[in-house]
């Protein structure tokens, strides 16, 4: 806070809702029965991971499918409102993905526990793998991502371990070797 704002000068202090992007806004608003606080969580938690899934310009039946049940299971709300989320968290993505991106994983960051943070990630990793290939952009884009999330290098690299064999340079490095 500032020292004019602790004095009582200038605006006050933008509130959750204040703070929220265009993204984040809309999908609330489409969870008005849940927490408010739960359901900016889930909105922000989807975006990020549709984030990962257009970095190659488009979303797979697959990984589409695979940020439904994410949704639907860490957010313990029913199938029908996951895949609404999730469907405007992939038209939001479309949209406005270069301006929002950004926004959206700080507001994750600063809603979320560091745990939180290393499951989005993990989640990151499976949404990319869902068509089984991690591709060169998504793999950068997830880079990109834990960095804003606050993930240093190596629990990124622990969790890409564990899709190693979906990684795009490692399968082009095997067929041209065996």
């Amino acid at each position: 806070m500032s020292l004019l704002k602790f004095l009582g000068f200038g605006e006050a202090e933008p509130s959750d809702v204040e703070r929220d992007t265009e993204t984040v806004h809309r999908i609330v608003n489409e969870l008005e029965q849940l927490d408010p606080d739960k359901a900016r969580y889930l909105a922000a938690f989807a975006y990020v991971l549709g984030r990962v899934a257009h970095a190659d310009q488009c979303f797979s039946d697959e990984e589409v499918a695979v940020m439904t049940r994410f949704v639907l299971e860490l957010g313990h709300i029913p199938e029908a409102q996951a895949v609404l989320v999730v469907k405007i968290a992939r038209s939001q993505n479309e949209l406005f993905g270069s301006t929002e991106d950004f926004l959206v994983t700080r507001q994750f960051k600063e809603m979320s526990t560091e745990a939180q943070r290393r499951e989005l990630l993990d989640c990151l990793f499976a949404v990319s793998a869902a068509d089984d290939s991690i591709s060169s952009a998504e793999e950068n884009r997830i880079r990109q991502t834990a960095s804003e999330l606050g993930i240093d290098r190596v629990e990124f690299t622990k969790a890409r371990a564990a899709y190693s064999d979906k990684r795009e340079v490692i399968q082009a490095f095997r067929k041209s070797v065996g």
